[in-house]
């Protein structure tokens, strides 16, 4: 196993716990909005901005995480159709345009996070630049991921989900 490929797999399990972690904090905020609202009659004010800010903290590094452990969107349909050149070709351009979409990702994302740093969110007292800062996180981390699976599609090799 190379360094990028223990480094990749390193990150990827990392993030997908943090993500885990996210789903559960705001699986337990949403509980705990609902038991407040329905039981006590008095729901939180920041409960409801606050599972927002980890659903987008927890989704946008999952979906990073998607590209390296390729369980991100694809048409298998044509892999079945084309010859093994045709795929490999096929792979490559998806790998290219994903890369792409991932530093527009990071650049864009750092800017609107630049942008909107000293907004605050009222509720929680959190700066709104916060609530997307995974967008230009995740955006260089598809990159990453990206590059890993051109190099090994170069090698002639695939890369190794984390469940395998």
């Amino acid at each position: 196993m190379s360094a990028l490929s223990f480094l990749s797999r390193m990150i990827s399990r990392a993030t997908l716990m943090l993500a885990g972690v996210g789903l559960l904090a705001m699986t337990c905020i949403i509980g705990w909005q609902v038991f407040a609202r329905y039981v006590l009659n008095a729901s939180p004010s920041w409960a409801e901005q606050s599972a927002l800010v980890l659903l987008i903290w927890y989704v946008m590094i999952a979906a990073a995480v998607g590209v390296r452990e390729g369980f991100h969107i694809a048409l298998e349909l044509g892999e079945d159709t084309l010859s093994a050149r045709a795929n490999r070709v096929v792979r490559i351009v998806a790998m290219i345009v994903t890369l792409a979409f991932g530093a527009a990702m990071g650049v864009w994302g750092g800017e609107l996070v630049a942008r909107v740093w000293s907004h605050d969110i009222p509720t929680l007292g959190l700066s709104r630049g916060f609530a997307y800062l995974p967008m230009p996180i995740a955006g260089w981390l598809i990159v990453f991921f990206a590059v890993e699976h051109l190099i090994a599609e170069a090698q002639g090799k695939r890369v190794e989900p984390l469940w395998r």
